[in-house]
């Protein structure tokens, strides 16, 4: 029942926002586009159903092989933490949604780092060293990620303030949670705020996703 309620409200989201994405950016038909963490491919062929030339790019081989099954996309295998294989200006535009708050460095690593000071550190350094490589590989881009101080925290459906724990006691919570909870994570991510995302997306306009008047997501635009 709650995994269902979960499905519909995340999809409703993503509906909404790439709408948003539509009316913001305009991109010709045959604009290269590359899909950054995009899994299967079904998130950008719902947002551009039109476009064709794609590329996904993921972690996931089987994800992969989807995207290529289901919608003949392009795909590129990525490894964890490496530069993107492309040349500088290789797209039009780069797609990469709810994805840059996961890219925190080796996830076999970073889900141990109990120390606050340490984890934010090397999640802050590879989360930069990403956002610069969007920059490098595309002329323009999309970025969307979970806002941190939404009520309801996305990627556990636990309330909000378990992003203010010490990390050591939120490791536990999402441990003991994930045992019986509908909604499963890895504490391998680090959520943004409004400064953070500006600082990391200087030469971009962001924009607030709303939900009741509160800040769902944050997205950074390059046009």
């Amino acid at each position: 029942m709650l995994g269902a309620i979960q499905a519909r409200f995340s999809g409703a989201a993503r509906k909404r926002r790439g709408e948003f994405l539509v009316r913001t950016v305009n991109l010709p038909l045959d604009a290269k586009i590359l899909d950054l963490g995009g899994g299967t491919g079904r998130h950008i062929r719902a947002v551009l159903p039109r476009h064709t030339d794609i590329t996904v790019c993921d972690i996931s081989g089987d994800d992969l092989k989807a995207a290529r099954e289901r919608f003949g996309f392009k795909t590129v295998l990525l490894q964890e933490t490496e530069r993107l294989p492309f040349n500088d200006q290789a797209f039009d535009f780069c797609f990469c949604s709810s994805v840059i708050e996961h890219v925190t460095g080796p996830k076999q690593h970073v889900v141990t780092i109990e120390d606050d000071t340490a984890f934010r550190t090397i999640a802050r350094e590879h989360q930069n060293r990403f956002a610069g490589e969007i920059a490098r590989v595309a002329r323009s881009f999309y970025v969307q990620t979970p806002h941190r101080y939404f009520p309801i925290e996305s990627h556990t459906w636990l309330p909000g303030v378990i992003v203010l724990l010490p990390r050591r006691q939120q490791i536990a919570l999402i441990e003991r949670f994930n045992r019986f909870w509908f909604k499963r994570t890895a504490p391998d991510w680090h959520l943004f705020d409004w400064r953070e995302m500006t600082e990391t997306f200087p030469d971009a306009k962001i924009y607030r996703e709303r939900y009741l008047g509160m800040t769902k997501s944050l997205m950074a635009i390059k046009a």
